[in-house]
């Protein structure tokens, strides 16, 4: 166990202290998110939409804030790791939300910090943090030095830790854990050296492995004919950033993966480089691979395919279907049965160059003059990606789905010509960017409607939608506005202090609905007056599901 600090608020309402004393109740995993968002996209399912619909189209304008809370870590913390990239969870009135390094317990309705926990790091790249998981009455969450951290959900007092890779090695750890049954899973990042990437399950009770999967095969295994020796598949790479999705129904996890090693010299690993770049279907109780899928054969261009795989039951072509659908940073957008894999819609979201077609399995084909060169090369999109780790979302209400998409255009150099070449190996120069709210239609990857926004650069920001007929994102210049899911619309918009940084996420206490984004190190709270809040809501269909 390494030394820690606990800073913790006093319990002064009793009321307060009931309600953090409850535990996860592990139904709420399965159904859509209302009273509890129990895991970061508020559900197995990756949809990010919410039943919710108190506030609604018609009085959003009405929207006030009700609270807000500045995450302090101190001084000395890098500005990126001071940014709220964790998606709160909300069980029983409290959130959950981190930041490198840290994690914390607010209540809910009031803003009110309950504790905070502060790991004392022994280094690691401060990114960001994308948040906990729950298990119970524990809070499990990942350390840029590559700890899994286990906490008292009620406390915040430490209740073990254990390392899950090696800082010494470069790794450094992002995601959330995902908690499907008695398995916390936990996965790791890393660019800089020529690690292997790999997705773990790991007891809640006492954090040991229960199974691992590793991105890359082994002479001999699955997958390795894809690399040209042992040589090339031990530079690793296919590194597990972001929490993947789970359908019950199934017993299917489906995890994204990021780039093969090294990140931009592609000469010494010749083939299509499975696993990385990659969705792939495990059973969760073995970590055996079911099925896999690969958005970026061979990829040089350090398109991590960690998007969110969204799962949800719809027609299509007139056939009910259960399909995943995921936004990819390489541009394309990818529709595929769940069931088996299989590929039914491969759609450029952005105009793109570093691919010359699609194949027969629906796979882009690299187009060999936009390998990264000496001299040279542009390629659209850039390394940041046509779109990137921000949450997306379906609304099953209008069957779009809806990205953060970056127009991008970048210079890929080659910078070590070596066929055993190491690390990155190349390097990439921004030349221009701009930013857009994209809303796909599933069944045939077009483009329903697009906000660009003003200015070249900016950021991408997170997506929710709910049954209120709304949708839910940020801009480049720091607000937060709510659109019409079917066209476009702006209905509304607040100024915040910084751009969005994380997924917006929504939940209803007391009859009363919440909005909560964050923005830098500032959690915000939005809800309606009361004397709005309590008229009764308009009526909504569905015409899909998750599973």
């Amino acid at each position: 166990m390494k030394s820690n600090r606990i800073f913790a608020g006093a319990l002064s309402l009793s009321a307060a202290a009931v309600l953090i004393a409850q535990g996860l109740d592990p139904g709420k995993l399965h159904q859509p998110p209302t009273d509890t968002w129990p895991t970061y996209n508020g559900d197995y399912s990756g949809r990010r939409f919410s039943p919710l619909k108190q506030i609604n189209a018609e009085n959003v304008r009405d929207l006030a804030l009700a609270w807000v809370y500045h995450a302090d870590t101190g001084p000395g913390a890098s500005p990126f790791g001071n940014q709220i990239k964790s998606t709160p969870l909300e069980v029983n009135g409290v959130l959950y939300f981190t930041l490198p390094d840290h994690a914390w317990a607010v209540d809910a309705r009031t803003g009110r910090e309950l504790w905070h926990f502060k790991w004392e790091t022994k280094g690691g790249i401060h990114i960001g943090n994308r948040g906990v998981g729950i298990y119970g009455n524990w809070v499990f969450f990942e350390t840029p030095d590559d700890y899994l951290i286990s906490l008292e959900k009620n406390t915040g007092k430490l209740r073990w830790s254990v390392e899950i890779a090696d800082v010494k090695q470069e790794y450094f750890s992002t995601p959330a854990p995902l908690i499907v049954g008695n398995h916390v899973l936990v996965g790791v990042g890393g660019d800089s050296l020529d690690v292997p990437g790999y997705l773990e399950a790991r007891d809640p009770e006492t954090g040991q492995v229960q199974w691992r999967f590793n991105t890359e095969p082994k002479p001999g295994e699955p997958g390795s004919e894809t690399w040209p020796n042992k040589t090339s598949m031990s530079h690793g790479g296919g590194m597990t950033w972001m929490p993947g999705t789970y359908d019950p129904s199934m017993n299917l996890l489906f995890w994204g993966t990021g780039n093969p090693n090294p990140v931009h010299a592609g000469q010494g690993r010749k083939g299509d480089n499975l696993f990385t770049c990659s969705i792939v279907a495990l059973n969760p109780d073995t970590g055996k691979l079911v099925w896999w899928f690969q958005p970026s054969p061979h990829d040089t261009h350090d398109y991590d395919d960690v998007q969110t795989p969204v799962l949800f039951d719809a027609d299509f072509h007139g056939q009910p279907r259960k399909l995943l659908a995921q936004g990819a940073r390489n541009g394309y957008f990818f529709l595929l049965d769940r069931t088996t894999g299989k590929n039914l819609v491969t759609q450029p979201f952005i105009p793109l160059n570093w691919s010359k077609g699609v194949d027969s399995r629906g796979e882009p084909i690299p187009n060999p003059a936009k390998e990264p060169k000496p001299d040279g090369t542009l390629v659209v999109p850039a390394s940041g990606g046509a779109t990137n780790w921000p949450p997306p979302s379906f609304d099953p209400e209008t069957g779009l789905f809806y990205l953060s998409a970056s127009y991008s255009y970048s210079v890929f150099y080659l910078t070590d010509t070596d066929e055993n070449a190491e690390g990155y190996g190349g390097r990439d120069s921004g030349v221009w960017s701009q930013s857009a709210l994209e809303a796909i239609d599933y069944q045939t990857g077009k483009i329903r409607w697009s906000h660009v926004y003003p200015g070249q650069g900016g950021s991408i920001s997170g997506m929710l939608t709910t049954a209120g007929h709304l949708l839910f994102s940020g801009d480049p210049s720091h607000n937060l506005i709510a659109f019409d899911p079917a066209n476009g619309k702006i209905l509304w918009h607040v100024g915040l202090a910084a751009s969005l940084s994380n997924g917006p996420m929504t939940y209803e206490l007391d009859g009363r609905q919440y909005l909560i984004v964050g923005a830098g190190d500032m959690l915000y709270a939005f809800t309606l007056p009361l004397n709005i809040a309590s008229q009764p809501s308009s009526p909504s269909g569905t015409t899909a599901t998750s599973p």
